[in-house]
């Protein structure tokens, strides 16, 4: 677990996930929206609605450049709108934007959860709704995206915790340890 300074430079009171799919986004945020009650958010899940089809289909139709625009905008969207005690689990590539960078820290506590290589593969090669690794050898593909990433991960992130190797329940309670400490009291 490292941790970056942790002075709030906000008022809003929200766990952001960030990291490489596969890492437990979802899961970890669903495990923590149980722990603290706040209401759960995939924007992921948002982008879809809004867009009327699946993140596949928004890469295939109108590419890539088209899906970051709908990131940004539904986290402008989320600011806008005030929005607080939430968590909220973003995609992949969210953080890669800079303008997306200062959009999530400005919406709370942001938490890059990582993890090796390998096991990003283990979990992500069943899946068919992954666009970016819809190619010959996932694997390296991988490994070449998370090289590129990783260091806008950790530029957007209050905390990086590893997730290869803990459970749900380890990794929220980390989580919300580090929230205390970054937010002066609970989250």
């Amino acid at each position: 677990m490292n941790q970056a300074s942790s002075q709030p430079s906000n008022k809003m009171h929200n766990i952001i996930l960030i990291g490489f799919m596969g890492c437990g986004k979802s899961s970890v945020g669903r495990e923590l929206h149980k722990s603290l009650g706040y209401h759960f958010i995939d924007t992921d899940h948002l982008i879809e609605e809004q867009a009327g089809k699946s993140i596949p289909e928004i890469f295939k139709e109108d590419g890539e450049t088209a899906f970051r625009d709908l990131e940004t905008g539904i986290l402008q969207q989320i600011i806008q709108q005030n929005t607080n005690h939430h968590i909220i689990a973003t995609g992949g590539g969210m953080p890669i934007r800079e303008q997306n960078q200062a959009l999530l820290r400005e919406l709370g506590f942001v938490v890059l959860l990582s993890c090796d290589a390998e096991v990003i593969y283990q979990r992500t090669s069943r899946a068919s709704n992954r666009p970016l690794l819809n190619c010959e050898d996932p694997l390296a593909k991988i490994n070449s995206m998370l090289k590129e990433r990783l260091p806008i991960y950790e530029k957007s992130a209050h905390i990086e915790i590893n997730t290869s190797s803990l459970d749900f329940n380890e990794i929220s309670c980390g989580i919300l340890e580090s929230a205390r400490y970054h937010f002066g009291s609970t989250p």
